[in-house]
C-alpha cells in the first residue's frame, strides 16, 4: 500500500493519477473494490472511534490518500481534538505498514519512505 498525505489541495489525487490509476479507480468508501482509497480523514471525522476498523479496511487498499490534519494551532473543542488525533495516529499505523510513504506539497510528491 502507497500512503499519500499533503494538505488539502496539496495535489494528492493528481499525484495518484501520475502512477496509472484512473479516477474511476477512486473510492471513498473504504470498503468498495476500487483499489484507491481518498478522504480518509473525512471518514475518520464521521467516528474517530472507527480508527481501528479503518486500518484494516485501509491496508487492503493499493494507495490511500489522508488530508493532514495536525498542522496548526490546537483547537479549543475535544471532539476537534480528539479527532485529529484520531487521523494522526492512523496515519502513523498506515505508515509503518506501507510500502511507500508520499508527501505531496504544492503538486510535488516527496517520497519519504520506500520507493514508487
Amino acid at each position: 500500500m502507497i500512503l499519500v498525505l499533503g494538505g488539502v489541495g496539496a495535489g494528492k489525487k493528481e499525484y495518484a493519477l501520475s502512477l496509472g490509476y484512473r479516477v474511476d479507480d477512486f473510492t471513498s468508501d473504504p470498503y468498495d473494490g476500487k483499489p484507491v482509497l481518498y478522504g480518509l480523514e473525512t471518514l475518520v471525522r464521521k467516528d474517530p472511534l472507527s480508527a481501528d476498523v479503518l486500518f484494516s479496511a485501509a491496508c487492503g487498499k493499493e494507495v490511500v490518500l489522508c488530508a493532514e490534519v495536525g498542522s496548526g494551532v490546537i483547537p479549543l473543542d475535544r471532539g476537534e481534538r480528539e479527532y485529529r488525533e484520531a487521523v494522526g495516529r492512523l496515519s502513523v499505523r498506515l505508515a509503518k505498514e506501507a510500502t511507500a510513504v508520499v508527501r505531496v506539497v504544492a503538486g510535488i510528491p516527496a517520497v519519504i519512505k520506500g520507493e514508487v
